[in-house]
């Protein structure tokens, strides 16, 4: 590590706070905050609440709940005391993903674990390490912050969310000069990544109905048409026999900056000896700059209990990942087409649009970016570099429309290789945790003399 005399202080209040940081961090993980549709609201609200505290305690006197319409609320706060330096959105979202027990977890998800240096239970990365993050860049400053904060902590990041909605009816919440997004992280412990691109999601709900009621399969089948096997028929149509999505006219183009190697991606994914990975060319082309087709849901018979009948009615849901620079609804009207076209047998087809996020990019020469990657650097003790992600972050391109001029920074804690967010035991490497909050505090102090877009 290398630091300018003057952020000597910055780094060693960063290591003074983390003991207790991370102890506020084992008390948010604590709380079952999955803001999805038939889950209790209390351990939301009671998130957010802790979310409050925890910024109060981090020097945002202000830090307050404000009430988002049709959703959970979004936790705000920011301090204002310097005319005449950037204004810097700090976000992250306290949110998490379900964690069922069938996943495979080897630990209880809302009772955190310390393990070989790895915190782990559900939202310790994704993303509630970013919130970490953020108290602990706000208390190695206390009062003598380098630029304005704004503070954002999203509650329905995981879901449907209703904060684009919001931010584009209160846009003073929202406005900055640098946008700090930490949801994000590198692809191993210890490799200082920030990204500059994320794909757009567009889902929808595919139903296929062929008959009134279901029927013998001995009697009927081979003559009468089965719901569940012309779905099949369609989805199989998705993909070419490498398996790249091959919807026609769907947005996409190779990977221009950093790749992962393929040996990499498999211990990342967790793919079984023996098993290939799918699509041509680059990794991160497949990851990041080309569509991606997904079969995430399908109602349909159990095995257990199978019985000897055609099937009436079938249902998928279908996510479509999509490029930066495309746009969500002309992709979906990509896909539905597709899929009508492919429809077997005159078989009735329903197809209703779910989600959908914009995908993401951000210039990657800016001034605050180079200081931004400066920082890491200094605090990782190694060059950093540009990287994208397949993954989505909906709220990001709201910001962007309201903040045309601004500049991004897409950075965190979550590591690929181990962190397993959204999946069974999920974790935070907390020295990981400790370098991207010492870069993200030196990023700040450099901040103050960085000549940004207004």
């Amino acid at each position: 590590m290398s630091f300018e005399p003057d952020e000597q202080p910055i780094a060693d209040a960063v290591r003074g706070a983390m003991p207790g940081l991370v102890a506020d961090l084992k008390r948010l993980v604590a709380l079952p905050s999955c803001a999805f549709p038939g889950f209790p609201a209390e351990p939301v609200h009671a998130m957010a609440a802790a979310t409050v505290d925890l910024l109060q305690r981090s020097g945002v006197a202000n830090a307050r709940t404000v009430d988002v319409p049709g959703g959970y609320p979004m936790v705000y706060g920011d301090v204002l005391g310097s005319p005449g330096l950037p204004t810097v959105l700090l976000y992250a979202h306290y949110d998490v993903q379900p964690a069922p027990l069938e996943q495979g977890w080897t630990v209880d998800p809302w009772h955190p674990v310390e393990r070989d240096g790895r915190l782990y239970g559900r939202g310790a990365a994704d993303d509630k390490s970013g919130i970490a993050m953020h108290a602990a860049t706000l208390q190695a400053f206390g009062e003598a912050l380098p630029v304005n904060v704004k503070v954002v902590i999203e509650g329905e990041e995981e879901t449907d969310s209703h904060l684009e909605d919001f931010a584009l009816a209160n846009p003073e919440f929202f406005s900055a000069d640098v946008c700090i997004i930490a949801d994000g992280g590198n692809d191993k412990v210890g490799n200082p990544l920030v990204c500059t691109a994320l794909r757009g999601v567009a889902s929808c709900n595919v139903e296929v109905r062929t008959l009134e009621q279901a029927v013998h399969s001995g009697m009927y089948g081979g003559a009468v048409p089965d719901a569940l096997l012309a779905l099949i028929r369609m989805l199989a149509t998705l993909h070419d026999d490498s398996g790249n999505t091959v919807v026609p006219g769907l947005a996409g183009g190779p990977w221009t900056g950093a790749d992962l190697d393929e040996d990499q991606l498999r211990v990342m994914a967790g793919v079984r000896p023996g098993v290939g990975l799918v699509g041509d060319g680059s990794v991160n082309s497949r990851l990041v700059s080309r569509p991606s087709a997904t079969v995430i849901g399908l109602d349909a018979p159990r095995v257990d209990g199978a019985v000897n009948a055609l099937i009436p009615v079938a249902r998928a849901t279908v996510s479509l990942r999509i490029p930066p620079g495309a746009d969500a609804d002309e992709e979906m009207t990509k896909l539905t087409a597709h899929l009508r076209a492919v429809a077997p047998w005159g078989v009735e087809l329903t197809i209703s649009e779910g989600r959908q996020g914009a995908a993401f990019s951000t210039p990657s020469d800016g001034p605050a970016l180079k200081a931004a990657l400066g920082a890491m650097e200094s605090a990782y003790g190694s060059p950093a570099g540009l990287t994208g992600s397949g993954g989505s972050i909906p709220l990001l391109n709201t910001l962007q429309q309201l903040n045309p001029k601004a500049e991004f920074i897409v950075w965190g804690a979550e590591d690929a290789m181990q962190a397993n967010i959204h999946s069974a035991d999920e974790s935070v490497d907390l020295g990981e945790l400790e370098s991207a909050t010492l870069a993200q505090a030196v990023f700040l102090s450099r901040l103050a003399d960085v000549k940004v877009a207004t």
